[in-house]
């Protein structure tokens, strides 16, 4: 094949079009943007960094990708539209310049639960229709092979209208590959009634041992009293078996109670609804406890947990089934598609081949196709959206990344890094928000915000090179070569929590004693088992020696944008009560939720209008002007403020208000020094939850937890607690730390910030590599024990921190 040669020698003066090669932000008021302006070059790797709440995420999330994606949105024609989410553009003068936004954020998946891995990346839909054509024996089209689909059969007659009028009889058929038992969930649900109610009583006598349920409530004990099914009196053992029916699992019925017309139902189905139903988190923790002791989840007798109907399991490709594949470890299973060699699917080979390949090289081999998507952390699903951005053909496209080094050991963050460079040496730009000082030294621009947290944060302290930064006397500047160094003393253990022959998920027959009464750190490598061995077999265990343990991760928060800090800790109970005390009024009143709402926007401080497929509009409701309440209640004042004004309070300036003076109240204060404590003092106490980032929400469901009166025998398990924390911010942590050990609480810190590691007082680390390679205890001692072993991955990176 020939070429054309170029006759020209010269290189041609810049193309007008080359101009365009910055992205140009003038007067981003996101949030809390001051008036940003800012320059980012396009094809460079630009890194973000500020302390947490400084407006890193406002203007790269809020401003540049949501107005990228708003203007994409709106080249689809308005059916289309229609069914996608609608934006409104951000509050900002210009944006010039804008590419593509492909946003990699750290938002976890959702839970349900016929979501995996290979669902979520279209790894499964290869191989179903891989199975389709090799599996022997044939079974039918690739949608035998998905446990998300069901098999039906139907016939009967339709009629079409059109023209002339015409009645056809019609069947249909469809093999779904769902097991009919779980229907594709791979797990069953089972009520212990035994936690329900004592059978020897009778109802009469108290049997019902269901929070809430008191014999004189006519609306759950009363039915079943006075249905006229029952026999009040008789031990609920002694039933007959048409009584046991009605008692368990009769239909809605009308009977009349005490004259009144009340539905009775079966025992099962109305605790399903009236406990099953709801969202777990949201439950008081009496309830919760019941349920969890209540209901009990085990693996499908029918499939074993494989999703898969029986006829989906036995097709075959040599001799291993689409079940078998997808519980293998993605790098096992990218071996055996390597070894399958059928020209008559060669394409589909290859793009198999290449989707499981990436995911070996992002440092998710260890994971299986069959994982639930739901259980995988903000990291790990992360870098799972990267899957399909890896082997991209597209170029001058801007990637948005949030922290993408979360959950990664200090091993893996190089293997990130090189991720990122290669992303931006195809000709990409690359914005990444990030506070690990390894990923911000590879960047070729540095946007440093600040200079503090929400209202003292929001502009720009620094732009420039890494060495710039450096040198520039920001916060980030100043911290940005700091070390812990590994403590002199360690504290000493008051007693262990002895964990024998854990096996959850990749643990080997793990025995290990975690010390109690002090610091514990457990690290590894990602996939490495820390968190199988944590929240798999640590809660039995304490169970067991009468430690309560105290889980907080960065799962969402449950709520509506009604939701607030203030709402979720308990804070607008004493502040309610302050305010109507001090008025001589209703605390009702003060709640936006109930009696003082503004009647116009229902409390919410906002109308939102729908204009279907356009993009919706919010506008502040004139009637309160965005306070929430009704002009009488504002009124009302506590230390020279109204409610509104306290809810557009940030933590710290609260805690300073409540602390003395005339609005002094020792309730609301005590919450807001927790909240201090965990470093949310610039978080405003009305900002909606959805707002917050994981490590947010983490240290939001730490400051509530910190109030728990259990005494000594507490364990608090924190499950990467540096996440979305300033350089600055993590001395603080540490503090926070000490503090609850040395009130005689136990910590266990999953964590792989070196930080940590070196205060430490004692550290087990798992591997010696993930999945199927990790899964041991490769170490357990004290961190200046592991810096001087020299024998794990871990013991390198904490040496090298350390400057030993």
């Amino acid at each position: 094949m020939s070429k054309a040669k170029r006759t020209d020698t010269q290189s041609p003066a810049q193309h007008v079009a080359d101009n365009h090669d910055l992205i140009r932000v003038h007067g981003a008021r996101v949030n809390n943007l001051k008036d940003v302006s800012i320059e980012i070059p396009k094809r460079r790797l630009t890194v973000f960094t500020g302390v947490s709440g400084s407006g890193k995420s406002s203007l790269v999330f809020g401003t540049i990708a949501a107005e990228s994606q708003r203007l994409i949105n709106e080249t689809y024609s308005t059916f289309v539209q229609g069914f996608m989410p609608t934006t409104a553009r951000p509050e900002v003068d210009v944006l010039d310049g804008l590419t593509t936004a492909i946003i990699v954020d750290q938002q976890r998946m959702g839970s349900d639960p016929r979501s995996t891995v290979g669902t979520a990346t279209d790894a499964n839909a290869m191989l179903r229709i891989l199975f389709s054509r090799l599996g022997t024996p044939h079974i039918g089209s690739p949608s035998a092979y998905a446990f998300n689909v069901a098999s039906v059969r139907a016939s009967g007659a339709i009629t079409v209208e059109r023209g002339a009028r015409k009645t056809v009889k019609a069947t249909f058929n469809r093999t779904g590959g769902m097991c009919p038992r779980c229907e594709g969930r791979g797990s069953v649900s089972d009520i212990d009634l035994t936690q329900l109610y004592d059978d020897s009583k009778s109802i009469a006598e108290g049997a019902f041992t269901i929070p809430g349920w008191k014999s004189d409530n006519v609306w759950t004990v009363g039915v079943y009293a006075q249905s006229g099914f029952l026999d009040p009196d008789k031990p609920i053992r002694r039933f007959t078996k048409k009584e046991m029916q009605d008692f368990l699992y009769r239909e809605p019925t009308k009977v009349k109670v005490n004259g009144v017309n009340l539905t009775y139902e079966g025992l099962i189905p109305k605790i399903q609804k009236s406990f099953l139903s709801k969202d777990r988190e949201a439950m008081q923790p009496h309830i919760r406890e019941f349920v969890d002791r209540a209901v009990t989840f085990t693996t499908c007798p029918e499939c074993d947990g494989t999703r898969l109907s029986e006829a989906a399991r036995s097709s075959k490709i040599k001799r291993v089934s689409i079940a078998d594949a997808c519980a293998m470890e993605i790098r096992d299973l990218a071996e055996w598609i390597r070894g399958l060699n059928e020209p008559s699917v060669a394409p589909l080979l290859t793009a198999l081949q290449q989707t499981l390949d990436s995911f070996v090289e992002i440092g998710l081999g260890y994971l299986a196709l069959d994982r639930a998507s739901g259980t995988l952390s903000g990291g790990e699903a992360q870098r799972v959206k990267m899957i399909r951005h890896l082997g991209s053909s597209l170029t001058d496209v801007t990637y948005v990344f949030d922290e993408p080094t979360i959950g990664l050991h200090p091993h893996d963050i190089q293997r990130m890094n090189d991720l990122l460079l290669r992303l931006r040496d195809k000709g990409n730009t690359v914005l990444v928000v990030e506070h690990k000082p390894e990923t911000i030294a590879i960047a070729d621009h540095v946007v440093d915000l600040g200079p503090g947290a929400g209202t003292a944060g929001g502009t720009v302290c620094f732009e420039g090179s890494v060495d710039g930064l450096r040198a520039g006397g920001t916060i980030t500047g100043r911290h940005f070569d700091d070390r812990a160094s590994l403590k002199e003393t360690v504290r000493k253990a008051t007693g262990a929590l002895e964990v024998r022959g854990a096996t959850t998920h990749n643990l080997r027959d793990v025995d290990v004693d975690i010390p109690l009464g002090v610091l514990t750190v457990i690290t590894g490598v990602a996939g490495s088992g820390k968190s199988s061995l944590v929240h798999g077999s640590l809660p039995q265990q304490a169970g067991v020696t009468g430690e309560s343990v105290i889980s907080v991760d960065q799962s969402p928060i449950r709520g509506s944008r009604r939701s607030n800090p203030a709402t979720y800790t308990g804070l607008l109970d004493p502040i309610r009560k302050a305010f109507a005390k001090v008025n001589g009024v209703k605390p009702a009143l003060f709640s936006a939720n109930s009696e003082g709402a503004c009647p116009n926007c229902n409390g919410a401080g906002v109308i939102y209008t729908d204009l279907a497929m356009m993009a919706g509009v919010a506008t502040v409701c004139e009637e309160c002007e965005g306070k929430r309440f009704q002009a009488s209640v504002l009124e009302y004042h506590l230390g020279g403020r109204d409610i509104s004004e306290v809810l557009a309070m940030s933590v710290a300036e609260a805690e300073e208000f409540f602390g003395a003076g005339e609005a002094s109240t020792p309730a609301a204060h005590k919450i807001l020094d927790r909240l201090v404590d965990v470093g949310l003092g610039y978080l405003s106490l009305g900002q909606p939850l959805t707002t917050l980032s994981g490590g947010e929400r983490q240290r939001l469901k730490l400051a509530t937890h910190l109030g728990n009166k259990a005494g000594d025998r507490l364990v608090y398990v924190l499950d990467e607690p540096t996440t979305g924390l300033h350089l600055a911010d993590v001395e603080q942590l540490l503090g926070l730390l000490d503090r609850l050990v040395d009130s005689g609480k136990s910590v266990i810190v999953v964590e792989h910030h070196q930080a940590v590691m070196a205060h430490a007082d004692w550290i087990i680390d798992l591997g010696p590599g993930a999945g199927h390679d990790g899964g041991r205890i490769v170490f357990e001692g004290t961190p200046a024990d592991l810096v001087a072993d020299r024998s794990t991955l871990t013991a390198e990176h904490l040496a090298a921190y350390v400057g030993a």
